[in-house]
């Protein structure tokens, strides 16, 4: 049995590698449905995980809607609720939400929100649920043609990665050496 770090949720962060830039997108892997104070937890490791590879977190929690339009869909609450414990918790980077991908993504749409607190476009997002991460993550590498990296598992006292059915030599390779990093990191 290989338990969590003190303080720590397991997730599984998928990096996607597209037009020459990193999106990091958690959780891929573990949690079902995360409650407003485990999307937070998952947050803040994700952000620490970014930091790692010398990038500084631009953090979009992702829902359906944008900053409560739709109004009254009590999903998006627990989106919303998650906003206010990283504000209670004075996490140390950028962050937002809830908002779709698309604005998360895009200069030009996040501009149309003026008082959202992202000053460029995300590199990290954080899905409501596992089924939407898991479904996004694998839409963005078959269609989109991005080359994706993981889950990378984080949050465990010790390394341990998983390999999808059909991974590639390279994909293991990649993933075997994460977990070697992480050895190291302690």
């Amino acid at each position: 049995i290989i338990d969590n770090k003190p303080g720590h949720l397991t997730a599984g962060v998928s990096i996607a590698i597209t037009k020459g830039k990193a999106i990091f997108i958690s959780d891929t892997t573990v949690n079902e449905m995360p409650t407003s104070e485990q999307l937070a937890d998952i947050t803040m490791q994700t952000a620490e995980f970014v930091k790692k590879f010398g990038e500084e977190p631009r953090v979009a929690l992702l829902s359906f809607s944008n900053f409560g339009n739709p109004r009254n869909f009590e999903k998006a609450e627990r989106i919303r609720e998650t906003v206010r414990i990283l504000e209670k918790r004075n996490a140390d980077f950028e962050f937002d939400g809830e908002m779709s991908a698309d604005v998360a993504l895009n200069a030009e749409l996040l501009k149309l929100y003026p008082f959202c607190k992202l000053q460029s476009p995300a590199n990290t997002l954080i899905m409501p649920a596992l089924h939407s991460a898991n479904i996004s993550s694998k839409l963005i590498q078959e269609v989109g043609g991005a080359t994706l990296i993981g889950p990378i598992v984080i949050g465990l006292e010790k390394p341990v990665q998983i390999t999808r059915m059909g991974s590639t030599v390279s994909e293991i390779i990649n993933l075997a050496a994460f977990a070697a990093l992480q050895a190291i990191d302690g």
